[in-house]
C-alpha cells in the first residue's frame, strides 16, 4: 500500500484546511517545491498536489507551482483542483504530471470523464469526495444530490479504473480515517481505491492496510505528517508490513 504525503497549495503556499474549509487554514510553508523534496528526500514513492485555489475557482490556479514541484523531484506526482476541460488534463500531463485528479468536472460533465479516461486510461483518476455518503464538488462547497456508491458504478461504465476517497468531515481533523465507509465503497465495485482524510497514528494506517485485499491500494496523508503525529519513515514501515 502506497503512503503518499499530500501538499495543498493556496497562494503558492503549502497549507491544510479543516473539513475543507477555507476559512480554516495553517501555514505549513511558503516553499511547495522544498516541501515536495523533503517528502521525496524521506523515503516517498508518490506526491499527491491539489490546487485548492483551482478547486474553489474552478480553473487552475496554482499551475506553475505544481509544475515546479514536477520539475524538481523524481517521483511521480498526481494533481487535482480546478481540472475542468480536456485542456487542462493534456497540459499537465504534457509537463510531466503522472496522473491528473477529477472531482467536480467527473461529476458534472460525464461526456468530459467519459473522453479523458478513453484518451488517458489510468492516468486519470477521480476524487470522490463525500459528506455522508453524498458527493460534493465546487471545492467540497456544494453536495449534489448523488449517491456516492451509485456514482461508482457510473465511474465504472465510463472506464475510471481508480478513486480516492474522501470523507470530508475526516478531512484535516486528525480524527481517524472513517474505516466503515472506505471498506463499502473498496468493496461496491473492482475499482482500485485510495484513502484520504483523518489519518491520526500508525495505527490507522495499519487498518488501512488490513483493507488491501478490497482494493485499497494507497493512502494519502496530509496534517498528520505536518503535525509530527509520526514520520514518513514510520508510515512507510507499517505499510510495507515491516512493524
Amino acid at each position: 500500500m502506497l503512503i503518499i504525503p499530500a501538499i495543498d497549495l493556496r497562494g503558492g503556499r503549502c497549507v491544510r484546511l479543516f473539513q475543507g474549509r477555507p476559512d480554516q487554514e495553517t501555514v505549513y510553508s511558503d516553499d511547495p517545491v522544498a516541501v515536495a523534496q523533503g517528502w521525496e528526500a524521506q523515503g516517498a514513492r508518490w506526491l499527491h498536489v491539489v490546487d485548492l485555489d483551482g478547486a474553489f475557482a474552478g480553473r487552475p490556479g496554482n499551475g506553475h507551482v505544481v509544475l515546479e514541484i514536477v520539475r524538481n523531484v523524481g517521483i511521480p506526482v498526481q494533481v487535482g483542483g480546478g481540472v475542468r476541460n480536456l485542456e487542462t488534463v493534456r497540459y499537465y500531463l504534457e509537463h510531466g504530471v503522472a496522473r491528473v485528479i477529477l472531482g467536480t468536472g467527473a461529476v458534472t460533465d460525464p461526456g468530459f470523464l467519459r473522453e479523458a479516461t478513453t484518451l488517458f486510461g489510468e492516468r486519470i483518476v477521480v476524487g470522490v469526495d463525500c459528506r455522508d455518503g453524498q458527493v460534493c464538488v465546487h471545492g467540497w462547497e456544494k453536495t449534489v444530490t448523488r449517491d456516492g456508491l451509485a456514482f461508482l458504478e457510473e465511474l465504472v461504465r465510463y472506464g475510471v479504473r481508480r478513486i480516492i476517497f474522501t470523507d470530508i468531515k475526516r478531512d484535516g481533523t486528525l480524527e481517524g480515517p472513517n474505516l466503515e465507509a472506505i471498506a463499502r465503497f473498496a468493496a461496491h465495485t473492482a475499482l482500485k481505491l485510495i484513502a484520504s482524510g483523518g489519518v491520526s497514528r500508525l495505527e490507522d494506517i495499519r487498518a488501512l492496510k488490513a483493507l488491501e485485499t478490497l482494493g485499497v491500494d494507497g493512502v494519502i496523508i496530509g496534517k498528520a505528517l505536518y503535525a509530527g503525529a509520526f514520520t514518513l519513515a514510520e508510515a512507510l514501515r507499517v505499510a510495507e508490513g515491516e512493524e
